[in-house]
């Protein structure tokens, strides 16, 4: 007799349909109040365009407004909903008979899983799937829909919304309670521009020369903050020039002809990051025991990292609050000192220690037996200060070999000059041997930084003055060297060989400089427009003057013509007021391509002095200025002060000055052009 008996293969699941409805149905406030508030924006565009704003808008202002979004809206949209989310389908986790109820019921863990993530990626695209339908109907019914924008604007917002729910799907399961993972959750999303801010205003304080802001490095490990800055619209516009047939007068309108949106691979980019991070959540989950539920930090391992982890970010922020409050009136000089600094380290140190003891122990009875960490903590704390003190890394004193860089810049005199190896290989030498030169004299410069205000009461104002220059290599391999430095400048050592005084005069002052300034020769800069300022006018418009493309490039042209002339002057260190020049400011702004893709923009500030006869031409041809307006800063302030009668106008002033001979006429001077570079 044959008892074996036939049994019904089981099918495992990796699905569950009851429990996908029933998070849907039982979170429903939450995607229905977000698909709510959302649908208002669509719905505020209908109306507007009902009242005749149609004229307004076309298919590539309709791909603008998608790209503008998905670009600026949707990284902080996502970041915060992704994170609500996953607070509500993961909320089991954190409560031990929830946990309990929910792996006692016929489904796998694997299917407990993938159920819950894909209901919670549901909660979160069904807001976005309602708007965009509501966008997609009004577009079609104003004849504005344009396929191409919507299909990249729906990808986009996929990728990210992944990205973002699986990152917090990842951070659900390293820690066991509900107030954890938010907190948790957004410190993972911003810690590396936080310790950015918090390494480089500390470092910036030791080292000589360094940034001690925010250096923007490791921006790619926030990804909000390095999809908002990389990913960009892109538009091009096409400039239309017309000329009024009655009055000559001239008009420009730009009419947008392309929108691309740049750098969208990094979505993509993101989305794998996405799915490694959903990757190992499914491994903690595997070995996630139940009786974590609670925990703040679920995972073993992590929690060694979790301790000396807060204890270090709360020494790095901590100890420069209680220095800057305690002993920073007490500093002479313009850095830290090293042992102030070490023991506000150590006091912010051990409070960061023991409260991440706390929360990992749920108890307050956690002192003994912690002196072996906190001996980890102020070694820590020792090490980092010495090492930056005494610059044993050599940061300060760094400088970039040509072969090793791919652009310069260089900001001196007000304005920024961009150098090129290959191109400007002789420039380039120049300010290699300025910074190293800088860089020697680290010890005279920290001197008159330590002792300014002396310095500046005892030393005469006409042989010393201060100046700021900045310098950033962007090497081959898409790193950054930058460094900033305040320099005094006296006429003495500017009259010494090999002083940086000397060396930063002679290279501003070159003639392949000023022809740098003026991107002369240079396709990668486009003239764009720029602004007049006329001090002594008296015209309703306050003397102000915005510059079209055309007038910018008409006075570019003429400053190159001073230039080639020989009587765009020098800058003048000691004279930073520019009392002799006319009292006008002229700025003339460039687009350049940038390092993301995008365009940037760069500005020219040229001070106009008396013999630049070509810009004066122009200025006059363009009717931006007339003979009253020609007056120097000097020539004004006495003008100003020849009468103080408050009844006796400007004109009567300046025929009084004229009349003496002080402006133009036979006896008045005769005027040399000395201008700075641009």
């Amino acid at each position: 007799m044959n008892w074996e008996v036939r049994t019904m293969q089981s099918k495992t699941s990796f699905f569950n349909r009851t429990l996908f409805r029933k998070n849907l149905t039982r979170f429903w406030p939450l995607w229905g109040g977000a698909s709510f508030l959302g649908c208002l924006f669509p719905l505020a565009l209908l109306l507007q365009l009902m009242r005749g704003w149609m004229n307004l808008i076309n298919p590539l202002a309709v791909t603008e407004a998608y790209y503008s979004v998905l670009c600026y809206a949707v990284p902080i949209l996502s970041l915060l909903y992704a994170i609500l989310c996953a607070m509500l389908v993961w909320s089991y986790l954190y409560n031990s008979r929830s946990v309990g109820l929910m792996h006692t019921l016929p489904i796998t863990r694997k299917g407990v899983f993938i159920t819950n993530f894909l209901s919670g990626m549901a909660m979160v695209l069904i807001p976005y799937a309602i708007v965009g339908t509501l966008c997609i109907l009004i577009s079609l019914a104003y004849g504005v829909f344009e396929p191409v924008g919507l299909l990249v604007t729906i990808l986009g917002v996929l990728g990210e919304s992944f990205f973002y729910f699986a990152s917090a799907t990842f951070v659900a399961f390293m820690v066991g309670n509900t107030f954890a993972l938010p907190a948790v959750y957004f410190l993972l999303h911003f810690l590396a521009p936080l310790l950015d801010w918090l390494i480089s205003t500390f470092a910036g304080n030791f080292l000589f020369g360094l940034n001690s802001y925010y250096s923007g490095v490791v921006d790619f490990l926030s990804p909000t903050v390095y999809l908002m800055e990389r990913v960009n619209v892109n538009c091009t516009y096409e400039n239309i020039i017309t000329q009024t047939s009655i009055t000559g007068a001239y008009s420009e309108t730009n009419r947008l002809t392309a929108v691309a949106l740049q750098n969208a691979w990094l979505i993509g980019v993101y989305v794998l990051v996405g799915a490694a991070l959903l990757a190992l959540a499914w491994v903690l989950y595997a070995r996630r025991r139940s009786e974590s539920a609670g925990d703040v930090v679920a995972v073993g391992w992590m929690k060694p990292v979790f301790r000396f982890g807060i204890a270090a970010l709360v020494a790095l922020l901590g100890g420069q609050a209680l220095y800057a409050l305690f002993w920073s009136s007490f500093q002479d000089g313009a850095y830290y000192d090293a042992l102030p600094m070490v023991v506000c380290m150590l006091v912010a140190g051990t409070i960061g220690y023991y409260t991440a003891s706390m929360l990992l122990a749920k108890s307050l009875r956690v002192f003994r037996g912690s002196w072996k960490g906190l001996v980890l903590v102020a070694a820590g704390c020792i090490a980092l200060c010495c090492v930056l003190r005494f610059d044993l890394l050599g940061i300060s004193r760094r400088v970039p070999e040509i072969d090793r860089v791919e652009k310069v810049e260089f900001y001196a005199a007000d304005n920024t000059y961009r150098l090129y190896p290959g191109e400007d290989d002789a420039l380039l030498e120049e300010v290699r041997t300025l910074h190293q030169a800088i860089v020697e004299d680290q010890a005279y410069i920290r001197n008159y930084e330590d002792n300014w205000r002396s310095t500046v009461v005892n030393d005469d104002i006409g042989t010393m003055a201060y100046t700021y220059i900045r310098l950033i290599y962007t090497l081959n391999n898409g790193l950054k060297v930058e460094r900033y430095y305040d320099l005094p400048l006296t006429k003495y050592r500017m009259g010494q060989e090999g002083t940086y005084d000397r060396l930063l005069d002679e290279l501003v002052n070159s003639e392949a400089m000023k022809a740098k300034r003026l991107h002369a020769g240079d396709s990668r800069f486009t003239i764009q427009g720029g602004d007049l300022y006329l001090e002594a006018s008296l015209e309703a418009s306050g003397g102000y003057f915005d510059l079209s493309s055309r007038e910018a490039a008409d006075l570019l042209t003429a400053v190159a013509q001073d230039a080639a002339a020989g009587t765009w002057g020098d800058f003048d260190w000691f004279d930073q007021n520019q009392n002799g020049a006319y009292a006008l400011s002229l700025e003339l702004s460039f687009t350049y391509p940038n390092d993301y893709g995008g365009d940037s923009y760069d500005w020219i500030n040229i001070t106009v002095r008396p013999g630049m006869d070509n810009t004066v031409a122009c200025l006059k041809e363009l009717g931006l200025v007339t003979d009253k307006d020609l007056v120097t800063r000097e020539q004004m302030e006495k003008i100003n002060g020849w009468n103080t009668s408050e009844t006796e106008t400007y004109e009567e002033k300046m025929t009084q000055e004229a009349s003496l001979g002080v402006i133009g006429g036979a006896d008045g001077p005769t005027a040399i052009a000395v201008t700075e570079v641009g």
